[in-house]
This record gives C-alpha cells, structure tokens and sequence, in this order.
C-alpha cells in the first residue's frame, strides 16, 4: 500500500469499484463512453485572438504553479513565465507559500531567474532588495529617491494557495480558497513526496493539442508499440469527470491478478497509470514509482513550453529515487513518441485538408475539456461551437 495521501474528489470511484469496471471492460473488450462526439475548428489551434482569449482564461483561473516539494525550505523560490507572465513563487521564513510578479518595482527588471533559495530577493540590475513577503527592504543610495514610499513599491503579489501538495496561482479574480481551489481538487501529492526532476522544453505544438494526448487511450497500441502497450491496453480507460477537471485511468495488465483479491482489499496502487487534467493546462500523472506533474504553457498558438515535475511516490527511502528515477526514464520513451505525434498534428493543421478536428466517445474526457474551455472563451463575436 503507498503512503502517498490521496484524497478522492466527490464522485470518483473508489479503488474496489474502479477495479472492478476495468475488469469488467477486460472481459467484454469494451471502454468507456462517452455520450457525445465533438468537433473542435482547426481555427481554435492557430488563430491568435482564439489564444488571446485562452490566456486570459489561465490568468483568471487556479493553475498549479509547481508541486510543493519544489518549493522544500523557507527562502525556496521558484521563477518562470505563466500564462505568458514572469512570476515568483517562494516560501517564506514562516512557511507560507507566496508568489509575486517577476518585476522590480523600480524599472521593471526580472528579480529571479530558476530556482534556488535565498534569504530575500535581490533585482540583478539595481540591488534592490525584497523580503521573502515581498516587501521592499533596502534600496541603495535611498536619498536619490526622496519621494520613495517604500511600503507602496512591494513586489506585486498574486494569489497563491497550497493544497494537497500543490502550490496553485491565480493572476487576475478573487482569492483563492485554500481549502478547495476552484471545486473538488483532490490531494494528489503526499506530504512525504521527494522531487527528482524538474525541466522545460519548448514544443513546437499548441498547447490543447498537448493536454488531448494525454485523454484518451485509443492511440497506445498505434502510438507506443514498444513502450506502453506491452504492458498495457489498447482502447481501454475509465474517464470520470469532477468540476471542470478529469480522471483518466489507464490500467496495467497486471490488474488482472487482482481478481483472485477480495473486492474490499483491492488496491490499483501500481496497477495503474491515474492521470488527472486540472482544468485548464496541467496534467497530473501516477504511475507505479513516481508522479509526474506536467504544466503546459501556451507560448504561441504553435509553440508550448512543457514544464515538467518528477517526485517519488513514497516517503524517501534507499532505492525510492532510484525507483523513481527508472520508472520516469521509461515514461519519457513513450512521451516522446506523444511529442513527435503532436508536432506532426500541428504541422497537419496547416494542410487545409480540416475544418474541424473530430473526437469521438472513446474520447470522453477531451471533450469535457474543449466543453469547460470554449464555455469561458464564449463571448459575442467568438467563433461558434460545432457539437454533435
């Protein structure tokens, strides 16, 4: 049994009923349904006002920024662009998780670059000089800035909220609820998780492209014949739906063994690739070893830079990050043919042989994910939706 805390969101199946209907999927060679298709216009992926708008919907909703674990000790900080704006994460002297924008309030300049950790923050071009809560602490020769209010020339803070392991955003709307960001997100990191990885990548694909990849199992056997499908199916998930977010299932073949377990004592716990889309643009995946946290940051309509978190599943013990470290490596074998196909469907789209993408009921949760999205993209004037 892993030790990693998970607390389901309201209306996702527990592990005995889980088990159960992909057993029952494995004997009839079935999945599951969606009611309805979906077609998407090829002009949602390369229209520049489409991506306007997109971006305001990631400004004005709770993104995960990083996983808490990369954000360990007081003075951690983390800096990168999101939803094409430089912010700051950093954990203060007392704890507390707080992200800022990644300017300096005298010219403008990015405060922090990466990740480290440090006992304040320090502009590279002035030395201006920030406490971890964002409060202007020092300016050099003050005396040349009479007029200078430093109580009002803090860091410009922006919501952050941690929860179940997550450190969440949001640029522009109200504060966030540190107990439910944006309804049922379930606690998907343990407290005890260790960080093994982290990396960026531009991809020359949009970034909704990126997040279907990872929403449906109809592509495995065709897609990952080598990798993924030896040890998994083709064509069979379990797609549940919570808020705005999903939970897609891809079971192992070794599920199988647990049909000679008592229903009460059935555990998917590495029988399972569980992957979680948090609306709008991060993916959350657990395999046998490791989790993998995947934030997908539109930086064009044709470029994405995929940001990505590795961490164990378990507390840290000898052999864990190791552990975690294969089962990442062997993941990264299948995501690359993932990243090849999506770049090979962005070059498609400019082809002019589409006017709409088709999904179909085997992918479920990819239309739930265009539902929500074109929902709080709708204005008058937007493109209009093409549903069957």
């Amino acid at each position: 049994m892993t030790d990693l805390a998970v607390a389901p969101a309201p209306g996702l199946l527990a592990d005995d009923a889980l088990v159960e209907r992909i057993l029952e999927h494995v004997d009839r060679g079935t999945t599951d349904l969606s009611d309805a298709t979906w077609r998407e216009p090829v002009a949602h992926y390369r229209s520049e006002e489409r991506l306007r708008r997109e971006m305001d919907v990631l400004r004005g909703e709770p993104v995960l920024f990083c996983p808490s674990a990369a954000l360990a000790s007081p003075g951690s900080y983390l800096a990168r662009d999101a939803a094409g704006v430089p912010i700051v994460a950093v954990r203060g002297h007392d704890g507390v998780v707080r992200a800022f924008r990644n300017a300096c309030r005298h010219r403008g300049t990015v405060i922090a670059s990466g990740e480290g950790c440090s006992p304040s923050l320090v502009c590279p071009y002035h030395g201006w000089v920030y406490r971890l809560d964002g409060a202007l602490r020092h300016v050099p020769d003050e005396h040349g800035f009479p007029d200078l209010d430093k109580d009002a020339r803090g860091l410009v803070s922006v919501a952050a909220v941690e929860h179940g392991g997550m450190v969440f955003v949001r640029q522009d709307g109200a504060p966030l609820d540190p107990e439910m960001p944006d309804g049922p997100v379930p606690e998907l990191l343990g407290a005890h998780q260790e960080l093994v990885g982290r990396a960026e990548s531009i991809v020359a694909s949009n970034w909704k492209i990126l997040v279907e990849g990872f929403l449906e199992g109809y592509h495995i056997k065709a897609t990952h014949p080598d990798t993924f499908f030896p040890f998994g199916y083709d064509n069979l998930t379990v797609v549940e739906t919570f808020g705005r977010h999903s939970r897609v299932t891809f079971p192992f073949r070794r599920i199988e063994a647990l049909r000679a377990v008592p229903r009460s004592e059935r555990d998917v716990d590495r029988a399972v690739t569980s992957v979680y889309h948090l609306f709008p643009n991060v993916i959350v995946a657990r395999l046998s070893h490791h989790t993998t946290v995947v934030v997908l940051e539109p930086r064009s309509t044709d470029t994405t830079n995929f940001v990505t978190y590795q961490l164990t599943n378990h507390r840290p013990a000898a052999g864990r990050r190791a552990d975690a470290s294969r089962d990442a490596d062997f993941v990264a074998l299948g995501a690359a043919e993932d990243l090849g196909i999506a770049q090979g469907l962005q070059r498609g789209l400019a082809s002019g042989a589409n006017e709409t993408l088709e999904f179909g009921r085997f992918e479920g949760a990819i239309t739930h994910f265009h539902r929500q999205l074109t929902e709080l993209v709708t204005s008058p004037g937007a493109p209009p939706r093409d549903r069957t």
